[in-house]
């Protein structure tokens, strides 16, 4: 594979070829596993610039870890989301020891170009998400939020959670529960109508 086409490479390629001192390498491997790596954190820890943190931090310890990288052994992406697992959790428990932080930096939602209307719908939507997310329990949250909103099968969150595939679809189960009795009386405000 030419070294300046990187984008067809798998994960754990683009991450030798960054051990090799390939730059190309570190941008393509960057510009995959960011954007997913911080939306997972901003819905744990509700608080943006905190998310940026902890994914910087992540990321910093993948390219420390690069060099000895074993191919096969492990997921690119899982390694890298059970970090920012571990990063956010310790937040989490920083900031209960100094208590609750607001949700002022919580994440915009990016209007799709789509009607203000329908902006502003699909943002009280995701708001409203964001609040029930953030009221589940710790462990649930990161179930749901890695299985329904990144979309990372059973056995991979087992892996990021350090969990079996059982505990997996409990904690999944459990935190869907709550979520569907926390927006349950919202259906109305937040545009579904009756039948929706």
């Amino acid at each position: 594979m030419p070294r300046d086409d990187v984008s067809q490479a798998p994960d754990a390629a683009l991450l030798a070829l960054y051990a090799a001192g390939e730059p190309a390498a570190a941008r393509e491997l960057t510009a995959r596993l960011v954007p997913r790596a911080l939306g997972y954190a901003a819905r744990l820890l509700a608080d943006r610039a905190e998310a940026e943190d902890v994914v910087q931090e992540a990321m910093l310890r993948l390219w420390r870890a690069a060099p000895g990288w074993r191919a096969g052994e492990a997921q690119v992406s899982t390694w890298l989301y059970r970090v920012v697992t571990n990063l956010a959790t310790d937040r989490l428990r920083a900031r209960g020891r100094r208590g609750p932080v607001g949700t002022a930096d919580a994440p915009e939602v990016a209007d799709g170009a789509a009607g203000a209307e329908a902006g502003l719908i699909e943002a009280d939507r995701m708001a409203a998400l964001d609040a029930a997310l953030a009221a589940l329990p710790e462990r649930q949250r990161q179930a749901v939020v890695l299985r329904h909103l990144e979309g990372l099968a059973n056995p991979e969150i087992a892996v990021v959670m350090d969990i079996g595939i059982e505990a997996v679809e409990s904690l999944t189960a459990r935190g869907k529960r709550a979520l569907a009795a926390a927006l349950a009386g919202q259906r109305g405000a937040l545009g579904y109508g009756e039948g929706a």
